[in-house]
């Protein structure tokens, strides 16, 4: 069995089509052909059931996948290790981040850390929360950022960077806007505008509604912050978004405002997983980072 068959052997798992995955690979048609039946023959199964120009997984394919994925992610890990410990300024990092945290929060920290170490490179994915922790476990991101983190986890480790409140964002004409501080009951008869169910901002500011007696009642929805934003600055409702989201806020349209009785708050930490050594230019920058907000909470 060879390395590049089981590289073929993916790519043609992932496009159910052996032509495109040959076009993708830079490699001929038959060649991966071959080596497609090469593969089975060693294995003594068929991988694939052919209909016509495409290819579906048998069942015994679908779980040879599963493994060889994993073990294909176990072997470019070791190599990036080997590649790194040779020169490890010279790395790469897969970082997961939160919508909440692209306006400020990451670029003052990937700057901060590109400038001491100006070779190692990133590859930065956005996704939801789910989809963050999902990713570290199974190799798709080396780290993430996350907010709120957790501290136990069977796969992942948790490090709590800072904790930040919860603010009240309002329509310039709503009669909040000019006030410093709102009690959180007092939002009860409010329209609020949320994230989608499953998202989770749209989970913690229902909570914190609980927690301070009330349901809230809501009206619109928007799956990024900027539609958020500007369904509140066109009089649509309120929201409640932490303090990090309201970096680019444009105050001629919307105001923020403080919560307090009581204040809502989330943690944001950085996650990476438990049973996997860091490559060394992940180690440089996750060490980076926990020194980072350790001395600027001083």
């Amino acid at each position: 069995m060879e390395l590049r068959q089981l590289r073929y052997f993916v790519e043609v798992a992932e496009r159910e089509h052996v032509s495109e995955a040959a076009v993708a690979l830079h490699v001929a048609q038959s060649a991966i052909s071959r080596q497609i039946a090469n593969l089975e023959a060693e294995l003594g199964v068929e991988l694939f059931e052919r209909e016509g120009r495409n290819v579906r997984l048998t069942h015994i394919g679908k779980i040879f996948l599963t493994h060889t994925k994993t073990a294909l992610k176990a072997i470019d890990h070791a190599k990036k290790q080997i590649d790194e410990y040779i020169d490890p300024e010279r790395g790469s990092i897969k970082i997961g981040f939160p919508t909440s945290l692209a306006s400020n929060f990451l670029p003052s920290v990937v700057s901060a850390f590109k400038k001491l170490h100006p070779k190692i490179g990133f590859q930065l994915r956005q996704g939801s929360y789910n989809f963050l922790i999902e990713s570290v476990e199974n190799r798709e991101l080396d780290v993430a950022f996350l907010g709120p983190v957790f501290t136990e986890h069977p796969d992942i480790i948790g490090d709590v960077l800072f904790e930040e409140n919860f603010y009240a964002l309002v329509p310039r004409s709503h009669p909040l806007a000019d006030a410093k501080s709102v009690d959180f009951k007092e939002l009860y008869n409010e329209d609020f505008v949320l994230f989608p169910e499953g998202f989770i901002l749209h989970q913690l500011v229902i909570d914190g509604c609980e927690n301070a007696g009330f349901t809230p009642r809501v009206t619109s929805e928007g799956e990024d912050l900027d539609a958020i934003k500007g369904l509140v600055a066109a009089g649509i409702g309120i929201t409640l978004l932490p303090e990090s989201a309201f970096n680019d806020l444009n105050s001629d349209y919307s105001v923020k405002v403080a919560i307090k009785n009581p204040e809502l708050t989330r943690t944001v930490g950085l996650i990476i997983p438990k049973h996997r050594r860091l490559a060394p230019s992940e180690q440089v920058f996750y060490d980076f980072v926990k020194y980072y907000f350790a001395n600027k909470s001083r």
